[in-house]
Formats: structure tokens, sequence, C-alpha cells
């Protein structure tokens, strides 16, 4: 039965931290381009910034996924 648990922990974990940053991707993406839509002259600004939130997010959900795998092997 230990064995389950743990399982059930590490999908569980990997599956909030995918969502969570799903959601954080999508909303910046979304107002990434209502910024652009507002002021065309400043968008390689706000792409760069975007872009780097973008990565720092993912990079969120990469280490969620990481733990997971850790908590999943029982190291």
């Amino acid at each position: 039965m230990e064995g389950t648990g743990v399982i059930a922990i590490a999908a569980s974990l990997a599956v909030l931290t995918g969502l969570g940053a799903g959601i954080g991707i999508a909303y910046a993406t979304s107002k990434a381009a209502e910024a652009i839509s507002r002021q065309p002259e400043a968008a390689s600004k706000i792409m760069t910034l975007t872009l780097t939130g973008l990565a720092l997010a993912e990079a969120t959900a990469i280490y969620g996924l990481l733990v997971a795998i850790l908590l999943f092997t029982k190291i």
C-alpha cells in the first residue's frame, strides 16, 4: 500500500504543476496579446518580457515533474 500512495502523490504533483504552468502561460500570453494590441510600437519589448516569463513558468513545471519523478522512484 505504501508504494501506491507514493505513486498517487507523485502523479498528483505532476498534474498540479502542469496545470498551474499551463494556466500561467495562457494568462501571460493573453495579456501580452492585449498589450501589443494597445501599444504596437512596444511589441518587441513586450515579447521579450513575455518569453522570459513563459520560460520561467515552464521551468517551474519541469521542476514539479522532476520532484514527481523523484518521489515515484523513492529517492
